[in-house]
């Protein structure tokens, strides 16, 4: 797979590449006729202009930032208003707060808690279909594996989609944020959302 390629937009997007699944968000963005650049050194993120944080482990994706000095060029992309969209562990890592992991190193990329593995272990993993008015009326499919709950939500925070009352699919300026893991579906409707939050003129159009 191509590390480099611009999106249908003509931005280049990246994935977070340490850790997790970050090829299945590639094969996403390549349904839309998007390629991915595999971010895996901080020099990178001067290369492109949106930024994927996939989900994983997020303990591990913590401390492998840590290990390739990612936390602060993180914090700087995010402070150039560069689209960022994080799925389930990339979510965590974008919120403002762990609540029941407090000394967890988290990016504060978006005003919101969250609590890890909230929706029960891996083997209590579910699919279901979520209404989510602003991508259209047809159902969203959503898988969600040990997936984090947004506990809190800031004022600023846009709830694009909800499960049981709780927020799972958000969206803050700049930021996109899912419990789930879009990429797992074949519904490509929340990466092209993702997609056109590069471009200033359709950032707040549905796909």
């Amino acid at each position: 797979m191509s590390r480099e390629a611009t999106s249908t937009t003509g931005r280049r997007v990246g994935i977070l590449a340490l850790q997790g699944d970050y090829e299945a968000h590639a094969r996403a963005l390549c349904d839309l006729g998007a390629r991915a650049i595999f971010v895996r050194r901080p020099e990178q993120l001067q290369e492109i202009d949106s930024l994927i944080l996939p989900g994983g482990e997020s303990t591990t994706m913590v401390k492998l930032i840590d290990a390739y000095e990612f936390e602060q060029p993180l914090r700087e992309f995010h402070r150039r208003r560069r689209p960022i969209f994080g799925t389930c562990a990339g979510l965590i890592l974008l919120a403002s707060e762990i609540t029941d992991h407090p000394e967890q190193m988290c990016l504060g990329c978006f005003d919101a808690g969250v609590a890890r593995n909230a929706y029960g272990r891996q083997i209590e993993s579910f699919e279901t279909r979520l209404e989510a008015p602003l991508l259209g009326d047809k159902p969203l499919p959503a898988v969600f594996i040990r997936a984090p709950r947004i506990v809190r939500a800031g004022a600023g925070v846009e709830v694009l989609a909800r499960l049981n009352g709780n927020s799972v699919l958000v969206r803050q300026e700049n930021v996109l944020a899912a419990s789930f893991h879009p990429e797992l579906t074949a519904d490509r409707r929340v990466h092209r959302l993702f997609l056109e939050m590069n471009s200033p003129d359709t950032a707040h159009r549905a796909g």
